[in-house]
């Protein structure tokens, strides 16, 4: 079982971010925390790095189900996109794989919020 999902996508870095983020808003996701890696590695540790960004997504009635039916999930939470630029021009988006990440969680509770989810993550990268 994969425990991403990913589409390859033309263009500037900076736009993608953008398109990821209104595709994201479009399916009922708000982007709750932005880790640029590559000014984080070159901040902390003066190395270069690729553009790199993990998006921190939350849908928040989802959320709440998940956060109900299991107290710790939230070590979980929210669901990641990595939004990394593979070669000069490619970028390459992809999202987590909620069903892949909360199977070692035995709560079938779980189950259907992680399915609903899994396809709303695979609908914003299909629509990019």
């Amino acid at each position: 079982m994969s425990y991403y999902t990913n589409k390859i996508i033309e263009g500037d870095f900076d736009q993608v971010i953008e398109k990821v983020v209104g595709a994201l808003k479009e399916e009922g996701f708000g982007v709750l925390s932005d880790i640029d890696v590559k000014s984080t590695m070159k901040e902390k540790l003066d190395v270069d790095f690729r553009n790199y960004r993990i998006l921190g997504a939350c849908n928040p009635p989802n959320a709440h189900k998940a956060l109900t039916a299991e107290p710790h999930i939230g070590l979980m939470l929210p669901c990641n996109l990595v939004v990394q630029e593979s070669e000069p021009g490619k970028i390459d988006v992809a999202a987590v794989d909620p069903k892949a990440s909360m199977a070692a969680v035995d709560n079938p509770e779980l189950e259907s919020v992680a399915g609903f989810i899994k396809e709303k993550l695979e609908k914003v990268i299909h629509n990019l």
